[in-house]
């Protein structure tokens, strides 16, 4: 799917006009975005790409929002998780039987962070597994254990991250005084300012709050969260051959799960084919129960 071919608006005319312009895009509904899926996956119809795209414009941009703290313009960021989300759409499986949401998010992570990662000159980093982990949750890790104060963590605090993430105690300390001239607007406000916080948080915007803007990106959560609830249907046997062959970014092939269980490929395809009616319906099920009960709460008591 060529990037140029396709047209979506940009980001670079200021925030509040591009969030305007995505919200015009409908959001589909399941039936809708599965046969717009077959249609581009079978037929290569560039229209129902386009749709797909449109319609999660504002999932990227709630992603997007979530990195704004290093220092890149959000036009920028938001435009890589475009890239990252036609990555999803063209990849995209729809007869696994989820949403393109659920599959797209991870594409466009992604993206946003090899654009950071790319970007960020004072960070003369690689690029293996455990060094992006450790340049986007140092901050984290350092917030859960209150080693708040600026300068270098005490050694015991080095090693607690380290062990956290899965890094070396020389790697935390080094990316902790690379991030070091990031941290002014991210410093903890002092004691004596009333509501604490960071100082960013303190930052004037007149802009309409991104919760107000992006709203409707919570049926996506809700149906992320009704997922992971429907797994609790499945035995153990069921669960590890779901997650294994339907929900892992690298799927086990039926010859390694057999040699696993014991029995044999074709056992295991109609345990995951069981595992899979079993959540689609678990899914259905909780998605429309938390569908009702939002519809109860929005009528007013008489």
């Amino acid at each position: 799917m060529a990037r140029s071919a396709m047209t979506i608006p940009s980001a670079e005319g200021g925030l509040g006009q591009y969030l305007a312009e995505i919200r015009k895009f409908p959001m589909l509904e399941p039936q809708e975005e599965y046969m717009l899926a077959k249609r581009w996956r079978e037929h290569n119809d560039p229209n129902a790409a386009q749709k797909l795209v449109t319609s999660h414009l504002r999932l990227v941009a709630k992603i997007a929002m979530g990195y704004r703290g290093y220092g890149l313009p959000i036009s920028e960021v938001i435009s890589e998780g475009n890239v990252g989300l036609m990555q999803a759409v063209k990849r995209f499986e729809p007869d696994k039987g989820f949403r393109l949401a659920t599959y797209a998010m991870w594409w466009i992570k992604a993206s946003i962070q090899e654009y950071i990662l790319r970007s960020w000159s004072l960070v003369k980093m690689g690029t293996t597994a455990a060094q992006k982990k450790l340049f986007f949750n140092l901050r984290k890790a350092k917030s859960q254990i209150s080693a708040l104060e600026e300068g270098d963590l005490r050694p015991d605090q080095v090693a607690q991250i380290a062990t956290k993430l899965g890094v070396t105690e020389q790697d935390v300390v080094e990316m902790n005084r690379r991030l070091g001239g990031d941290s002014s607007l991210n410093a903890p406000l002092r004691g004596d300012v009333e509501g604490g916080g960071e100082w960013q948080d303190w930052l004037a915007d007149d802009r309409d709050s991104q919760e107000t803007l992006l709203a409707e990106t919570e049926e996506f959560d809700n149906r992320r969260n009704a997922l992971a609830g429907a797994l609790s249907v499945l035995n153990d046997r069921e669960r590890r051959i779901f997650e294994a062959r339907r929900l892992s970014d690298d799927p086990m092939t039926l010859e390694d799960l057999a040699a696993e269980f014991g029995v044999s490929r074709e056992r295991v395809r109609q345990i995951e084919v069981r595992a899979f009616e079993k959540v689609q319906k678990a899914v259905i099920d909780r998605v429309s129960q938390m569908e009702a009960t939002g519809a109860r709460e929005a009528v007013p008591a008489h």
